[in-house]
């Protein structure tokens, strides 16, 4: 697996290395070990999966609050998305900024995203969904967002929103 550290502070993106031959290929898309030796947290507590029927759907931006916070990995499985991060830890040097990358079942890229830091996609394509792995439990209570078009933060979103839940439009912008 090889890391490519992206403007977020301690956020990552994944590719894996692809073993191939005539079959096709072999990859290993998550490694207690290679993460670890990047110091990254290596907990899992759930798998879940997202499953986006129309292209321009947006969901985030979402994150959980302490002692609830989620560490994730995320991964597109079929179709295509666009994938935001958003730091919100107090005292980082990145608190604030937010940075994206394509995701596509073909590129097989993951994003690392660290615990404190909300996250949130738009779909690129039809039937697109996504594989988190994820760090804690998720626990009603400690769920929260910021407004996917909060104007402090200028989420460049590459299209018009087609679908989007009233919960998400709800979110309140970045205090």
């Amino acid at each position: 697996m090889r890391f490519e550290e992206l403007p977020i502070s301690g956020a990552y993106q994944i590719e894996p290395d692809r073993i191939e031959d005539e079959r096709g290929f072999f990859a290993r898309t998550w490694s207690r070990e290679d993460l670890a030796a990047h110091n990254l947290v290596t907990e899992l507590a759930q798998c879940s999966v997202s499953f986006n029927r129309r292209k321009g759907t947006l969901r985030g931006m979402h994150y959980q609050v302490a002692p609830h916070e989620e560490t994730k990995i995320v991964r597109c499985t079929m179709g295509a998305l666009w994938d935001v991060i958003v730091d919100l830890r107090p005292g980082s040097p990145t608190r604030g900024q937010w940075t994206a990358a394509e995701l596509t079942a073909e590129n097989r890229r993951q994003l690392y995203i660290p615990a404190g830091c909300a996250h949130g996609f738009q779909t690129l394509s039809d039937d697109t969904e996504v594989l988190y792995l994820i760090s804690e439990v998720y626990h009603p209570e400690s769920a929260r967002g910021v407004r996917w078009d909060d104007p402090k933060l200028g989420i460049a979103w590459p299209l018009p929103v087609s679908v989007m839940s009233d919960r998400d439009r709800a979110f309140r912008p970045l205090e």
